[in-house]
This record gives C-alpha cells, structure tokens and sequence, in this order.
C-alpha cells in the first residue's frame, strides 16, 4: 500500500502526484486551509475535489466558520487532534477500508510550546491503541504527530516503534531530513513540512514578520503572497501483512 501525506498549490501538484506515484490513501493536515487559519466548506471541497481522502488538524482546526458543524459530519473523513477534551466537536481518529485493507488513521497532538494545556497524547493514544488490539487488530496504523519540538516528536516516534505503521510530523510547515525506518519497521519523519507560498516565513508575509521581530511593530501576520508556491509531503509504503513501514521518501517541488 502507497500513502501520500501532504488549494491552488495542492490541486496543481496533487494529480501530478496522484498520476506519477499512485498512492491508495492520500492524506492532508487542513488546519491552516482558511488564510492560515481553520477550515471551511469551501477548501474542504476543494482539496477533497484535488484528491485527498483524509484531512488532519492541529491547534487552529477550530478556528474556521462553521469548524464544529464539518468536524462533526463524518462523511468528511475530517479528524482533529484525539487529546483534546471530549467536549469539542469532532473524532480524533478514523477507520478507513483502503483497497480493501482496514487502515487506522489518528491524529495527535504535543503538549510543548502549546497554547492550550491538551490532555496527554501519549494516554489518548495507548487507549486507543490497545482498544484496537482487543477489537479489529488494524495493522496499517498511521498517525499524524501535530507538534512543536522535534525532540517531542521523535519521542513519540521511538516510543510507538513496532506498534504503529507511520508517525509524521505536523505544525512547524518546515521539512526535515530526518526521515528513516525505525528498528522495529515504524516508518517516521519530524515535519513534512507545508504547501502554500514559497516565499514566506513558514507561509506568513516575511515583510510583517520583519516588522514584528525586528522593528518591534505592533502588528498583525497575513499570508504571503504566491505563486511561487511550494509543496512537500512523503510518500511511504506500509506492507499490509505486517503493518511495518516498507519505504518512506520526501517530495518537494517549487510551482510558478
């Protein structure tokens, strides 16, 4: 099984992406789909329509007009964060049949440099993992790790090692090179980083980021102009006998 994780920027690459590397399952974090900030009807119909089958959140994914109503309609294939309260509207996880394979999908995130104080992660997540042992013993487990700290992510990664199928990293929107196969087959990477304007300050104004932390002005982030746009994600494959990572490998391309 192929997986492929990661509006404008995305319905131009994805069909390229789709075409080329034939993924069973695609996945994106839409946390940031509404100008930076939460979701709405329109771009999740949009980045549904370029192809992605499964959407992700983080700290913003509440954010958006009308965020409870689409976290709550399950026929989105929309999750957010497992760890936050029960009160929020939403699922933290998702069981889907890809190509007639049972895959768990989770979402998760840390508890450093946050905001808001989340619940434990690593709690929501032995729960439910071990649920799932006791009831469809889902091997393809995949979870998306929103998280500020490589440190943190990398902890989570070496904890669920053998346990799961993939851990990636979310939120920072920079990519790193550290993906690789753990000992005991999980698939990982610390941040795919974004898809969104190329020149940026992870996808904000750098002018208005300038001003701020150099100037000392007293003003607000926007989004930054594109194209250019950039886009990164990873593909992997997850043998479905074992659930163990098969291959991971990151994708990044620049678009005019």
């Amino acid at each position: 099984m192929k997986l492929l994780k990661h509006w404008e920027a995305l319905a131009k690459i994805l069909p390229q992406w789709k075409k080329e590397f034939a993924p069973d399952l695609v996945i994106a974090n839409g946390e940031n789909l509404s100008h930076g900030r939460g979701i709405s009807e329109t771009t999740i119909a949009e980045i549904r329509a370029a192809g992605v089958d499964v959407i992700t959140g983080g700290n913003h994914i509440l954010e958006g007009k009308n965020s409870d109503a689409l976290l709550n309609d399950e026929s989105l294939k929309l999750i957010r964060p497992i760890n936050f309260i029960p009160s929020l509207p939403g699922r933290g996880w998702l069981l889907i049949n890809v190509a007639g394979v049972e895959v768990l999908v989770i979402n998760a995130i840390a508890q450093t440099h946050m905001r808001s104080q989340y619940d434990s992660p690593y709690l929501a997540i032995e729960n439910l993992l071990k649920q799932n042992d006791e009831g469809s013993k889902t091997k393809a487990i995949i979870i998306d790790w929103h998280a500020e700290t490589t440190s943190e992510k990398m902890v989570l990664g070496w904890w669920l090692d053998g346990k799961v199928s993939l851990v990636y990293g979310t939120h920072t929107h920079t990519p790193t090179a550290d993906e690789r196969i753990l000992p005991q087959g999980t698939g990982f990477i610390s941040d795919i980083g974004m898809t969104g304007a190329h020149n940026s300050v992870i996808g904000e104004d750098p002018g208005l980021r300038i001003d701020i932390l150099i100037h000392q002005k007293q003003t607000k982030t926007d989004v930054a102009a594109a194209p250019p746009y950039e886009a990164n994600a990873i593909i992997a494959e997850i043998d479905t006998d074992t659930g163990k990572c098969a291959r991971i490998e990151r994708l990044r391309q620049i678009l005019a």
